[in-house]
């Protein structure tokens, strides 16, 4: 399965994403800024290794991982977060534990590819965005 995640995407649509930023606390120039960027997912793979690329026009964020195991992830917004990536069918479970001490809030990012079609969802406490991307050449 994760051949199929392996590309370059574009997103096409997001619905809820400032609803989903202000629950996990990211303050409101940067949701403004994150609102109005459409960024592009280049997902690659070498012997067991991804890297996870999110370019957009104000930055670009890289994410190395194994499946199923622990790293240290900075999100975009700048939290230090521990995180955990697994497969699930054709699913990619993104999961981010916050700092408790600083009353961080745990996320969780699905990425779910079908075909050309890559369905991003974000869920904190009881808050969803959901965000389309298509495979690019």
């Amino acid at each position: 399965m994760t051949d199929k995640m392996v590309g370059k995407w574009k997103m096409e649509s997001s619905e809820n994403f400032d609803e989903y930023m202000k629950t996990l606390g990211v303050g409101f120039m940067m949701r403004k800024m994150g609102n109005t960027l459409v960024p592009t997912v280049e997902i690659t793979e070498a012997d067991g290794e991804y890297e996870l690329k999110t370019v957009t026009t104000f930055k670009t964020t890289v994410i190395k991982f194994k499946l199923d195991v622990p790293f240290e992830e900075e999100t975009a917004d700048g939290r230090k977060v521990q995180a955990t990536m697994t497969m699930d069918g054709n699913t990619l479970v993104h999961e981010q534990k916050g700092n408790k001490e600083k009353e961080e809030k745990d996320s969780v990012l699905k990425r779910t590819f079908d075909g050309d079609t890559m369905t991003l969802t974000c869920t904190v406490d009881d808050v969803t965005a959901t965000r389309v991307y298509k495979r690019t050449p």
